[in-house]
């Protein structure tokens, strides 16, 4: 399997994910304060939407290139 294909494949599977989930989510920490042994800190959850056209693309460009990516000339 050449790399074309790898990542043709793997372009796919992302896209195909983006439509799924719609985006991911992470936590961070942030405000942390220090009084002696006491220790607080905030979580905050942020979550990063994908765009509907960004999947698609992917799941488009990610074909294109297993179809026409490895042709010799």
């Amino acid at each position: 399997m050449t790399s074309v294909k790898m990542v043709a494949i793997a372009l796919i599977v992302a896209g195909i994910l983006a439509l799924a989930y719609g985006g991911f989510s992470y936590t961070k920490e942030t405000h942390e304060v220090k009084l002696g042994p006491i220790q607080f800190s905030v979580q905050e959850k942020e979550r990063v939407n994908i765009p509907l056209w960004a999947g698609v693309g992917a799941i488009v460009i990610g074909g294109l290139l297993l179809v026409f990516g490895d042709t010799k000339k």
